[in-house]
């Protein structure tokens, strides 16, 4: 798959439409919506998600990467894609947040039961998202740790609290420290940026949050929740889906 050279000479006029096209079609949508997982997919596992041909599912494939919203991994004889950077979920994201809810009643209770778990806790793209990823952010601003006087930022009292929970944040990247990601299912920002990949990191690591099956959602742990208690000050009643 080809990739499209989406560098600009001075004084270009962004294609903000070829950008709109290629995520006004529901099937290349679903694809980036699906890839929020962080995950690298094959054609044939994103064409069975989406119930079209695999023939279908590798032409929108193509455009996708072609417009630098995905991009392409070889392993072998095998090819997968997921979303081109950080910069590509937090836009999905974004939009997902921003568009008008459709209708569509859950098959069967296991499938309202991840729906559910979805809008409790999950990943987006490598930060938490849903009730406790918002609810993550509020404690960290109203403890002072995040700043919002002048757009989501860390504060010095959040640098050393990271430190302190043996959170080490990459330096030297083009990536921003803190972003402001807004919650498709909250419509409140959660944190984003390498703060908010590196606290997710932490969290799955340190055993404060563990996956529910093979999507998105995260539960969390008993561990967590007196982690969070402790550190942030968060009840059970919001930790625990209902």
């Amino acid at each position: 798959m080809d990739r499209m050279d989406t560098r600009r000479a001075p004084g270009d006029v962004p294609d903000l439409a070829s950008v709109a096209r290629l995520l006004a079609d529901g099937t290349r949508a679903g694809f980036c919506l699906a890839l929020l997982d962080g995950r690298a997919w094959t054609a044939t596992e994103l064409a069975r998600h989406a119930g079209v041909a695999p023939s279908t599912a590798t032409e929108h494939l193509h455009a996708l990467v072609r417009g630098s919203l995905l991009a392409e991994e070889r392993q072998g004889r095998h090819r997968y894609v997921r979303l081109a950077g950080p910069h590509v979920a937090e836009l999905v994201e974004r939009l997902a947040a921003l568009a008008p809810g459709r209708p569509t009643p859950p098959r069967s209770l296991s499938a309202s039961g991840r729906r559910q778990a979805l809008a409790h806790a999950r990943t987006c793209y490598d930060h938490l998202a849903g009730t406790v990823g918002v609810a993550i952010t509020d404690a960290m601003t109203r403890r002072g740790l995040l700043d919002l006087e002048h757009g989501l930022g860390l504060t010095g009292a959040g640098k050393t609290w990271l430190a302190e929970l043996g959170i080490t944040v990459p330096t030297g990247t083009r990536r921003p420290s803190v972003r402001s990601c807004l919650d498709w299912t909250e419509r409140r920002p959660h944190l984003a940026g390498a703060v908010g990949a590196a606290l997710c990191r932490h969290a799955s690591d340190a055993g404060w949050i563990t996956p529910i099956g093979t999507t998105r959602a995260v539960t969390v742990t008993a561990v967590g929740r007196q982690a969070l208690r402790r550190h942030l000050d968060l009840s059970d009643d919001l930790l625990v889906q209902k």
